[in-house]
This record gives C-alpha cells, structure tokens and sequence, in this order.
C-alpha cells in the first residue's frame, strides 16, 4: 500500500468515501513535507495539480506518482 493509500484510507475512515482530490495542504501532509515546498514542486511541474474555480487540487494519486518518479530517478542514478 503506497504512502497515499494510507493516507486516503485514514480520510476515507474519518469522512466517509476517499478523497480524489486533495487541498495542497493534504497532499503536504502525504508527502511529509511543507505546503510551501509542495507549491514549489507544483510550480516546478513535478507534482501534478489542477485548479478548479480558483482553487489549487491535487489528484489523490499524484504524490505517490511524484514518489515513484523520484525513486525511478534515484536508481537510475
């Protein structure tokens, strides 16, 4: 189970069906890092995300694909 799957399931558990999009602050929070660095990664395209009326979502799968990406990158390395 991927660290997003986790995470998802603990909303699901709380508030009923799993997210699919998460708030910047969410997908943050998935991440283990700061909203600020998690702006950053979107901003520099590396996390995906999509706005909605103004506001910034994240796809519920996105940090565990920015994840594997990252992994891929580092035993490529």
């Amino acid at each position: 189970m991927s660290i997003t799957n986790l995470d998802t399931a603990r909303f699901a558990k709380a508030n009923g069906p799993a997210p699919v999009l998460l708030t910047v602050e969410e997908a943050a929070r998935c991440l283990r890092i700061g909203r600020t660095t998690c702006f950053a990664l979107i901003r520099a395209g590396e996390l995906e995300s999509l706005t909605i009326g103004g506001l910034r979502r994240v796809p519920a799968d996105a940090p565990a694909a920015y994840l594997a990406r990252r992994r891929a990158e580092r035993r490529a390395a």
